[in-house]
């Protein structure tokens, strides 16, 4: 009997073992991460239906962004600002703004866990106003915070590669066909002068 025992406290043991173990490997910030990816998947949404009111409604009123053109706006009625410059109005550089953006990995949560720091890819297509459309790999980080129970977006940061990218490559081809053709108009002047040359001659 006393054998009996002995296995079922050992067993018990055992199973209460896996529990503890199954304790530790859970995730405490997955309500966090679900947040999260909520406020970042409201941000794309907003850039793709191009609502900026939409998209500063997931940020901290003076939440920070550096955009791709390196520029910086601060609080909410810079960031505003600046995507009316960008894309409404006469002087408008863009007419549209289109993005599919990824997260690279699991959120980083500090300090008491009230932060978290995150970052991913973009494949982002513009849609000038002087020229056609292009297409644009850059990526992104972000800084966000819970405030008043809620995930705000404290700051964004906007990044490309400066050195090798679509826009670099088209004008990279573009010099080339206008070497080209310098070449080849260089070469036909030169063919044209010498017959002339010659005519003159005989």
């Amino acid at each position: 009997m006393r054998s009996v025992l002995a296995m079922i406290f050992a067993l018990f043991l055992a199973i209460a073992g896996v529990g503890e173990a199954f304790a530790d490997d859970v995730d405490p910030h997955a309500a966090d991460r679900q947040a999260l990816l909520k406020v970042f998947r409201e941000i794309e949404a907003s850039i793709n239906a191009q609502d900026i009111d939409r998209m500063v409604a997931q940020m901290d009123p003076a939440a920070t962004v550096t955009w791709l053109n390196g520029e910086v706006s601060r609080g909410h009625a810079e960031i505003k600002a600046y995507y009316q410059r960008m894309l409404k109005g006469d002087q408008r550089i863009l007419d549209r703004y289109l993005t599919a953006a990824k997260v690279a990995a699991s959120a980083r949560f500090l300090g008491n866990g009230d932060v978290a720091v995150a970052d991913g890819t973009m494949e982002d297509e513009f849609f000038p106003v002087a020229r056609g459309p292009f297409r644009l790999h850059s990526n992104w980080s972000s800084t966000s915070a819970r405030i008043d129970g809620q995930w705000k977006v404290i700051s964004l940061h906007l990044s490309s590669n400066v050195f090798t990218n679509s826009l670099l490559a088209e004008a990279k081809n573009a010099l080339w066909y206008a070497g080209g053709g310098a070449a080849v108009a260089g070469l036909l002047l030169g063919v044209l002068l010498g017959r002339v040359l010659g005519r003159r001659r005989a």
